[in-house]
């Protein structure tokens, strides 16, 4: 798929929790790369071979995803981490499917906002809610700067 942009200070907190900013700081991209790797597995996705390697606020992603589905949603926890600036996305996939459009929420954004802005209709907002799943656990509970796909209707 590419290369992702993500805003580098927003997401999810999985780095240094728990620790100073100076041992924060000093944890090495081995560690994230471990921690990135654990928090895609947390999510059940099944991907085969996955392997994640951190170079400063860039994480490269490699695997088999079972769908396309899966494939973006891996990339979005990897990028909706705090700290992760682009995701080298070089995974494949088992089944070839089209690709998703990506949304980055602004503020003021509501997920049917932009179900009304992608597909026409606010009340869509529930096909977002579910093609973010389990990453979103409420449809009201996003926030600036995530990242969320926008899958194409059938």
């Amino acid at each position: 798929m590419g290369i992702f942009s993500f805003i580098k200070d927003a997401g999810a907190k999985i780095f240094g929790v728990g620790k100073t900013s100076a041992q924060e700081a000093a944890e090495s991209a081995a560690d994230k790369a471990v921690k990135l790797v654990n928090a895609v597995e947390a999510l059940d996705f099944g991907v085969k071979d996955l392997d994640i390697v951190v170079d400063g606020d860039t994480a490269t992603v490699y695997g088999e995803a079972a769908d396309q589905a899966t494939r973006e949603k891996v990339v979005l926890v990897v990028g909706n981490t705090e700290g992760i600036a682009s995701v080298d996305d070089r995974m494949t996939t088992a089944v070839q499917e089209p690709e998703a459009q990506f949304h980055t929420v602004v503020k003021g954004d509501s997920l049917s906002k932009i179900a009304k802005t992608y597909y026409g209709n606010a009340m869509k907002y529930p096909v977002i809610f579910e093609a973010n799943k389990p990453m979103l656990t409420d449809p009201d509970k996003i926030y600036p700067g995530q990242v969320l796909r926008i899958p194409n209707l059938d």
